[in-house]
């Protein structure tokens, strides 16, 4: 199983919450709208 991917701002772990990816810092930091892939 991968890594979750960390937060860009602070590299903290993310937790997936449906498509997004959400830091327990900042929010939600990706969703599937963005055009790259983690």
């Amino acid at each position: 199983m991968a890594e979750p991917p960390a937060c860009p701002f602070c590299d903290a772990a993310l937790f997936k919450r449906h498509c997004k990816y959400v830091c327990p810092q900042h929010g939600v930091v990706v969703d599937c709208s963005d055009p790259f892939t983690l």
